[in-house]
């Protein structure tokens, strides 16, 4: 079961689909407005001075831009357990049928 977060959204970042006439392997455009992307920034930053945000498409069908807020589980200092590999028993080669006087049937 997933626990029911708060979504923050990222004021100052706007991300748009592409034109019509933009060839296929643009994705979209984001843009920033500056004042209000540095102050979410500012504000959101982790430890390391990292912010991540995810863009998704909202139930409109548009693209918004959000606060991407996972953190992976800590290390609690034990050792993960590693399984080992599953075998796999070699394959004998397929035998080969050989014609007895090698002549052609026609």
């Amino acid at each position: 079961m997933s626990e029911k977060r708060e979504r923050v959204f990222a004021d100052g970042f706007s991300f748009r689909k592409p034109t019509g006439d933009a060839p296929e392997y643009v994705v979209g455009r984001l843009s920033l407005k500056v004042d209000d992307a540095m102050a979410f920034v500012n504000t959101n930053k982790n430890a390391n001075g990292w912010i991540n945000l995810s863009i998704m498409i909202g139930r409109s069908g548009n693209p918004y831009v959000e606060l991407d807020t996972y953190e992976p589980k800590k290390d609690d200092g034990q050792p993960t357990e590693v399984k080992p590999k599953a075998k796999v028993a070699p394959q004998p080669e397929p035998e080969v049928e050989e014609e007895e006087d090698g002549d052609l049937p026609f």
